[in-house]
């Protein structure tokens, strides 16, 4: 089989990979973006059946697209997003491959570019663009033995209530994920134990707007990487038309909160005691954004209602005054333990100088250390909203930019040279 030639390779055909193509498309790059399953796959078949999006259909988008069909405030469910990044793809008419997996990368010997291997052939290229993101592998922490006798599993393999043996659940992780799943579990009528480690807590609205709004005109969509900061779990949810996250409503309705999961010894599984302080931190959190709100409603003059009620936090229930440090799993009749831990990176397939001793990448806004190779996708690339669907699309222009100027360098003569 030939060798391909492109002068942009893009791996990956999710939201990154797509607003890659974009700009590669306007800045005239020649390129291909590979796809090893389908597009937007980890929204069809990663997620659980009622995830919806954090952010309504208004924000959370392309700014050549909205969604159709759709309430622009409304929360649309995952296929919809998934069928909102198929139709993109044609409506830009992105050289999207699927079923094609990257498996190496190396730079080419004596030469500018990079010889890719992938299931489908190899190419050459002048630029690589990693833009598969930084949630790639399940975190699934080895902590409880499989011999334990409850059934474990990854939020990224949780699909709905129904999928779990009876009996109760302890779900390890308040971000999103974790926070949503907990409470659609506990709906469904099981006996819940949520770990709450620390967290970002925002209201869903205030004032009439949703919090992505406010973060916007607050300008902290836009704040910068905080050096050592890669990730902050935040409690957020579209769920049921959107709502705030209020860790003592779900302590009232009947499960039980439980400090950060320090470890697991003869079916006793154990808790730090900073479930009070975790709690307080993201109430702190939660009021810092309405005093800022407040704040900008007076400067500027805004005709918002004010939304008193919004500030009201009620009593510490009784797991948070007199936490449970530790949880006899068989005693307790836990069934399963649900691990929102998150996700990690994996970039094995990448064979250049690009990564650092920990496999994370070398990088300033996404342009690696290594000439020629790029990332997109990544927690704080450049600004807080990097990793939501608008905050990548302007880092993706930001890298075609910086190639369709290496291009020019690449391709210059001096006047020596052509005589």
């Amino acid at each position: 089989m030939p060798v391909e030639k492109v002068e942009a390779l893009v791996v990956g055909g999710g939201q990154a990979g797509l607003a890659m193509s974009e700009h590669l498309s306007r800045a005239g790059l020649s390129h291909v973006v590979l796809e090893r399953a389908r597009i937007a796959e980890r929204w069809r078949s990663e997620r659980w059946d009622s995830l919806v999006a954090n952010g309504p259909a208004w924000h959370d988008r392309f700014p050549g697209m909205e969604f159709p069909d759709t309430d622009p405030d409304a929360f649309p469910e995952k296929e919809k997003v998934a069928d909102y990044f198929v139709a993109y793809a044609q409506k830009i008419n992105a050289p999207v491959r699927c079923g094609v997996e990257v498996t190496e990368v190396r730079r080419l010997s004596g030469q500018q570019g990079f010889h890719v291997e992938t299931t489908d052939g190899t190419f050459e290229a002048s630029f690589v663009i990693a833009a598969t993101g930084a949630f790639q592998t399940p975190v699934f922490p080895k902590m409880v033995p499989d011999t334990a006798g409850v059934f474990q599993l990854h939020s990224a393999s949780y699909k709905n209530p129904g999928q779990l043996p009876e009996g109760g659940v302890l779900v390890i992780g308040a971000g999103s994920s974790g926070t949503q799943i907990a409470d659609e579990l506990q709906q469904a009528g099981r006996k819940v134990y949520l770990s709450v480690g620390p967290h970002g807590r925002p209201p869903r609205s205030y004032r009439g707007r949703d919090f992505v709004w406010w973060l916007g005109v607050l300008n902290k969509w836009d704040a910068e990487a905080t050096p050592g900061v890669e990730h902050t779990t935040i409690a957020v949810s579209g769920a049921e038309g959107g709502k705030t996250v209020d860790f003592r409503r779900l302590a009232e309705g009947g499960m039980t909160l439980l400090g950060r999961t320090a470890g697991f010894e003869n079916g006793i599984m154990r808790f730090q005691p900073d479930l009070k302080k975790n709690i307080e931190d993201g109430d702190a959190d939660y009021l810092a954004l309405l005093d800022e709100a407040d704040a900008y409603v007076e400067r500027n003059g805004l005709d918002l209602p004010v939304e008193p009620e919004a500030r009201e936090i009620g009593p510490d229930p009784v797991c948070v005054r007199d936490p449970l440090l530790e949880l006899d799993l068989k005693k307790e009749g836990i069934s399963t333990i649900l691990w929102a831990t998150g996700f990690e990176r994996d970039y094995g397939w990448l064979k250049v100088d690009a990564l650092d001793e920990t496999g994370a990448p070398k990088h300033q806004r996404g342009v690696s250390s290594e000439p020629g190779v790029y990332f997109l996708g990544l927690p704080w690339q450049t600004r807080r909203g990097s990793t939501f669907i608008w905050g990548v699309w302007f880092d993706a222009k930001y890298l075609a930019d910086h190639m369709s100027k290496q291009r020019g360098y690449m391709i210059y003569e001096s006047q020596a040279e052509k005589a």
